[in-house]
């Protein structure tokens, strides 16, 4: 099997953190462009299994071209909140042994000018996962109310200057359609009035559009509220996180809640509020080394925890 030519941010680290088993059944529930899928495939024996999902149509096709022979491999085009549903149709509920999240937007979807994630090269401002189903950010930007794009820009972009974008926004479509990356990222970079170094002015707002375009942290929310119905008792999860956002949702998710007030502090949870997880270990980032190869995983965050109850 040929490695493709992205490499998945914290790869080993991830695999290494799931613990694989050579007969164990696996569910990578972000396949992206399958470097992670690959890893755990190496570690797998003729009886272990290995089940991703993913809603990107380019990559499902890249995982029939690289697993389309492999038995132990299957994937499903399904948006990861859906992940109940999935393992139900596999008859998987409460087996698996490891469950992986990678967040975000990949590299090649970034790379694509014509899926509209970025604005290094001029495409079609879509930004869509599944560019099949759903509203384009063109589309959302056409018809939002200003209100709402500030609210969008400022919650989910942590953009300071959100309210001064937005009224930009508004102005701009009332003369023209916003229609592609670079004609957006330009409005956006005119109305900015403190540009970061090393640090587009536009970064945060397509970062805000996109996650609202793809209900992005509702998913997220989603399927780590449904991680304990999908693993068995002992099985890992895996979540790589790349803003604070997203990290902000697992870290609330493994945190241990705090027990009732009315609770005696020598006595333990009572079992119906028993919580399922137990973290494994600190926040894990990129090494130095990975940095230099790929200065894309400067802000990725990997939190790993055993399902305990």
């Amino acid at each position: 099997m040929n490695s493709d030519t992205h490499v998945s941010v914290l790869q080993a680290e991830a695999v290494e953190a799931l613990n694989i088993v050579s007969d164990g059944r696996y569910v990578d529930a972000t396949y992206g462009r399958g470097g992670h899928s690959e890893k755990i495939i190496e570690q797998l024996g003729e009886s272990g299994r290995l089940l991703a999902i993913d809603r990107d149509p380019d990559a499902l096709a890249d995982a029939e071209r690289r697993f389309y022979d492999d038995q132990r491999f299957n994937i499903v085009s399904a948006n990861f909140a859906d992940i109940d549903h999935v393992i139900e149709q596999h008859d998987w509920v409460g087996t698996v042994d490891g469950l992986l999240l990678d967040l975000g937007v990949s590299s090649p979807q970034l790379d694509v000018a014509n899926r509209g994630f970025g604005f290094s090269r001029d495409g079609p401002l879509d930004m869509r996962m599944d560019p099949l189903t759903g509203v384009s950010a063109a589309q959302w930007l056409a018809d939002v109310r200003e209100e709402n794009l500030v609210y969008v820009l400022k919650t989910y972009g942590e953009e300071r200057y959100a309210r001064r974008i937005a009224a930009a926004i508004v102005a701009a479509r009332t003369i023209a359609p916003i229609t592609h990356t670079l004609q957006l990222a330009d409005i956006v970079k005119a109305a900015h009035p403190r540009w970061e170094r090393h640090h587009h002015p536009a970064t945060r707002s397509f970062q805000a559009i996109r996650i609202h375009v793809n209900g992005e942290l509702d998913a997220i929310s989603q399927v780590l509220t449904k991680a304990t119905s999908v693993l068995k008792k002992g099985g890992r999860l895996v979540v790589i996180s790349f803003h604070s956002l997203e990290d902000r949702l697992v870290k609330r998710a493994l945190r241990k809640p705090p027990p009732p007030a009315d609770l005696p502090r020598h006595l333990p949870l009572p079992d119906t509020q028993a919580h399922p997880w137990k973290l494994l270990s600190k926040a894990i980032k990129a090494s130095d080394e990975e940095l230099a190869r790929n200065p894309r995983a400067r802000s990725a965050v990997m939190r790993v925890a055993q399902r305990v109850v």
